[in-house]
């Protein structure tokens, strides 16, 4: 499938009554769709992905759109939304500890990159803190330095030590033994039921 189908496909799956904070609904992806503005229609169908939960085709849909786009950000997103159809979303207020405190003098980088390690509150059989491995990925901006606070994204390696988490919970980042940086879960939602793959291409 070219670009246009793969959007026109993904846009079949946002249900018609769908609308955006900005009032932006399907008829405006097709809009744009019949002007040839692919990009636009994809980063329109993007915030309709967060309206309500979508199949997984929607989004692995706009994923191979976007890397035919060679929109390698898009394509990073896309496909985080996949994972976290799948495995669950956990969503985080997250603050830096400063250069002068930790380790880290450099910003982290948005996109899913840095895999640290979590501390959720689990203890190994000796009594010590067990550390769980998740990608990071901060929210509405491409970085964020040490000392700054942001929303974040985690997609945990393996989400089943994650499952006691609540809203609230204090968690801690570490990218050694040492704590890297404090997070409030905001918002946690685990699947319920086998994922519907839905309609679309499928990639990886």
């Amino acid at each position: 499938m070219d670009v246009p189908d793969l959007l026109e496909a993904a846009a079949l799956l946002v249900p018609e009554g769908s609308v955006t904070e900005l009032d932006i609904t399907v008829a405006d992806v097709r809009d744009y769709l019949n002007h040839n503005e692919w990009e636009v229609a994809l980063d329109l169908l993007e915030e309709l992905g967060d309206v309500q939960p979508l199949p997984l085709g929607f989004w692995e849909t706009l994923a191979t759109a976007a890397e035919q786009m060679r929109l390698e950000t898009s394509a990073a997103w896309c496909r985080w939304r996949c994972h976290e159809t799948r495995n669950g979303i956990v969503r985080a207020e997250l603050t830096l500890r400063s250069a002068t405190e930790a380790r880290r003098q450099e910003p982290i980088p948005s996109p899913g990159v840095l895999r640290p390690m979590w501390d959720i509150g689990n203890r190994t059989p000796a009594g010590e803190p067990a550390l769980h491995i998740a990608r990071l990925w901060i929210e509405h901006t491409p970085s964020l330095a040490p000392g700054e606070q942001a929303s974040a994204r985690l997609a945990p390696l393996a989400p089943q030590h994650w499952q006691h988490l609540e809203p609230g919970q204090v968690i801690t980042m570490h990218e050694d033994r040492s704590v890297a940086g404090t997070a409030v879960v905001l918002e946690v939602r685990w699947p319920t039921a086998p994922t519907n793959r839905g309609s679309g291409a499928h990639h990886r």
